[in-house]
């Protein structure tokens, strides 16, 4: 592992003069974090289970407290299918829009090497969106609306999204464009990419880094801006304004808007995948900014919805649920 570096401080000997910081953040950190016998635990897949635990847990906070009429048996059937729902939506739109189609005849199996890396937000939630219904059709009886199961889910996704984003983070991965903003940071893989630096090895970058010779090819840290308002931002709006019982289709509304907004403006200072591009020639539009700006609309839409739909009543499980306009 070669070690993270942090800023580091010059100080001129100079009386009178202050010190001030000289290189950006060296953003090399390992991905593993850890070994089971031969077997490397990596961080990206902690944080899948750490978004999955996480829900989980508060997901059955709410359950105790009414937010959706059953019982803990149902609610975990949710949450597994759900999870698998995150898992297969992800990977299956990602390989669908964000690789060219031949490998579906050329190499069919590249679709199940999750460990290569390649999933997709809006894939994954088509993913949960799926399975939520097929849940739904089976406790219908029970939960009165399919949106009541939406509803319930939406304040419990960020914390999966923040821990993903994080993850991208530790991978060095999906980073912004160039910047000499004070907190910007140097990526060893996007270096890698650079005809000037192409056949160079992570350490030898590193050995390089002391100099300053990288210094202006630091970067947006994009990740962290979406770990902030994807993860700490929509979380917090969405848990607090859910802790009041809402009209139907309002939370869920909320958080498409939200998601919507923040990865479309994100997506202004992230570099495009390199195998997309920017699309229609354009020089800035995205496959991200395309894949989201539905969620805006959608999130209007519910949104707008939501003000004549009733409000949906806390209610103990096995209880049908009841709503009030």
């Amino acid at each position: 592992m070669v070690p993270t570096r942090i800023r580091t401080l010059e100080c001129p000997v100079t009386a009178g003069s202050g010190c001030r910081m000289v290189h950006p953040f060296f953003v090399d950190i390992d991905p593993v974090a850890f070994h089971i016998f031969s077997f490397g635990v990596r961080w990206y897949g902690l944080m899948y289970l750490g978004g999955f635990l996480g829900g989980l847990a508060l997901g059955e906070y709410r359950r105790r407290r009414g937010r959706l009429a059953v019982d803990r048996d149902a609610f975990l059937d949710l949450a597994f299918y759900c999870m698998l729902g995150v898992i297969a939506g992800g990977r299956i739109w990602y390989m669908l829009t964000y690789q060219p189609i031949n490998w579906i005849w050329t190499a069919p199996l590249q679709l199940f090497r999750v460990w290569d890396g390649g999933m997709s937000f809006h894939g994954g939630l088509l993913g949960v969106l799926a399975a939520s219904l097929w849940w739904w059709w089976k406790h219908r009886e029970t939960v009165q609306h399919y949106f009541d199961a939406v509803d319930f889910l939406a304040p419990l996704v960020p914390i999966g999204l923040g821990l993903g984003r994080l993850g991208n983070f530790i991978n060095g991965e999906l980073w912004g464009k160039l910047s000499d903003l004070p907190w910007a940071m140097i990526y060893p893989h996007a270096l890698q990419e650079n005809p000037k630096f192409a056949g160079m090895s992570a350490a030898q970058l590193h050995a390089l880094y002391p100099s300053g010779a990288l210094d202006a090819y630091a970067r947006q840290p994009s990740e962290l801006y979406e770990f902030i308002l994807e993860g700490v931002v929509m979380f917090t709006v969405l848990w607090v304004f859910s802790i009041k019982p809402r009209h139907r289709y309002a939370v869920s509304g909320l958080f498409a808007l939200l998601y919507g907004c923040f990865r479309f403006a994100v997506e202004f200072i992230r570099e495009p995948d390199p195998q997309l591009g920017y699309l229609l020639h354009t020089g800035w539009l995205t496959m991200g900014q395309v894949q989201s700006l539905p969620l805006v609309i959608v999130g209007l839409a519910l949104l707008w919805m939501s003000r004549r739909a009733p409000v949906v009543q806390p209610v103990a499980a096995g209880v049908t649920a009841t709503s009030r306009a």
